[in-house]
């Protein structure tokens, strides 16, 4: 069997890690497309491991990003964004990965797909092509490149970085922000009963119950989580119904097999000390509510990026689930302290009553990236894929 090789860079944006690649580089087709991406993140993986390709076995390490320069006017780059499932042939493309946007502007740059100002702050204007929304990117740079290094820690990463801003723009985009009209549904959950669930189009689709509701505290360490297999099934039951009255689904079903990544499952509740996975006490005064998401299934190890986008809407609107375990509402313009597995995120939301609907205008959140490896990745070619370049 012959071997392949295609340019690419192993990144971490945020808490997430992917392989990032120029489409160019890459078949056309998009089954064939498909094909080569899975062999090279090691998936479908009966065991669970992706021990034959770069996937890490978690939805956090098992992701892929094409980037390239863009031809949309006003932008520079184009991003479109899969989460590879592990245990099957699956890359759903419906949703983004806010963590991962921290590290398009670093690839760009660093791939010569964008000139950037020789020192200072580079904003770099992203189309983020899966959900078509408008990400700004405010990162450092130095010499033309990017600065990988400094002094800025993320919960959920063990070492610091530079500090990236990213500005998600009318993140709802199209698509309306509550898409029941509603902050808060009720979803009937075929051997669960009734389910109160906030409904949140913004970052990712995603669906807000009441951690309570599911005898949970938001509190829960993913490890502990993950070890209940019921519990699992009834939040995947919940997601997969939720997308259906999303619109995004027709069945369940059909949630279940095809849309793994999107809509996203959070639960939340009030403001309570915990510890963080690393064992550092969170105190309830440090954080606004805490919360804990899925992601492709599992428990995310800190909290998704687009899931924090969501949850900092849902935040600001009245009668959401997430407003409710505020206690008080917050102030306009001000942060969301979200208490997730890891530690704690601060997010800030700007949301607007437009022609007797409410949008979000923006959404601002804190990041850092780096390159971890860059080269080719070596892919066997029992895909048959024709590479255009590379």
């Amino acid at each position: 069997m012959s071997m392949i090789r295609v340019p690419s860079a192993w990144m971490r944006g945020g808490t997430s890690k992917g392989l990032f690649l120029d489409p160019a580089d890459l078949p056309t087709d998009p089954t064939r497309r498909d094909a080569l991406l899975l062999r090279a993140l090691g998936s479908p993986d009966p065991y669970g491991t992706q021990m034959d390709g770069l996937g890490g076995a978690t939805s956090s390490t098992s992701k892929v990003a094409l980037v390239s320069r863009s031809t949309r006017p006003g932008f520079d780059l184009d991003y479109r964004f899969g989460a590879v499932a592990v245990g099957e042939a699956v890359i759903d493309w419906s949703g983004n990965c806010g963590n991962l946007s921290a590290a398009v502007g670093v690839f760009g740059l660093n791939r010569g797909l964008v000139a950037a100002p020789a020192d200072g702050i580079a904003t770099l204007r992203i189309w983020q092509a899966n959900l078509g929304q408008t990400i700004l990117a405010h990162l450092p740079v130095h010499d033309g490149q990017a600065v990988e290094d400094g002094d800025f820690r993320l919960a959920g990463v063990a070492f610091p970085g530079a500090e990236i801003v990213l500005d998600f723009l009318d993140p709802g985009g199209e698509t309306a922000l509550l898409p029941t009209g509603q902050p808060t549904d009720r979803l009937e959950i075929p051997e669960l009963g009734v389910i109160e669930a906030s409904l949140i189009n913004a970052g990712n689709p995603t669906i807000f119950v009441r951690a309570t509701d599911l005898g949970l505290t938001g509190t829960e360490s993913p490890a502990d989580f993950n070890r209940d297999a019921t519990l699992l099934a009834r939040c995947e039951a919940i997601r997969a119904h939720g997308a259906v009255a999303m619109g995004l689904a027709a069945r369940a079903e059909d949630a279940t097999a095809h849309r793994p990544h999107t809509p996203k499952l959070a639960f939340v509740a009030p403001a309570r000390d915990y510890r963080a996975t690393d064992g550092s006490p969170v105190a309830a005064s440090a954080v606004d509510l805490v919360a804990r998401i899925l992601s492709m299934g599992k428990p995310h190890h800190a909290f998704t990026a687009t899931g924090a986008v969501a949850l900092a809407v849902a935040a600001m609107l009245p009668g959401s689930l997430a407003r409710n375990a505020l206690g008080a509402p917050l102030v306009a313009g001000s942060e969301v302290r979200i208490g997730h597995a890891a530690g704690v995120m601060a997010v800030g939301a700007t949301v607007m009553v437009d022609h007797g609907r409410w949008r979000a205008e923006k959404v601002i959140l804190r990041r850092s990236a780096r390159r971890l490896m860059e080269g080719w990745v070596w892919i066997p070619d029992d895909s048959q894929a024709e590479l255009s370049g590379g």
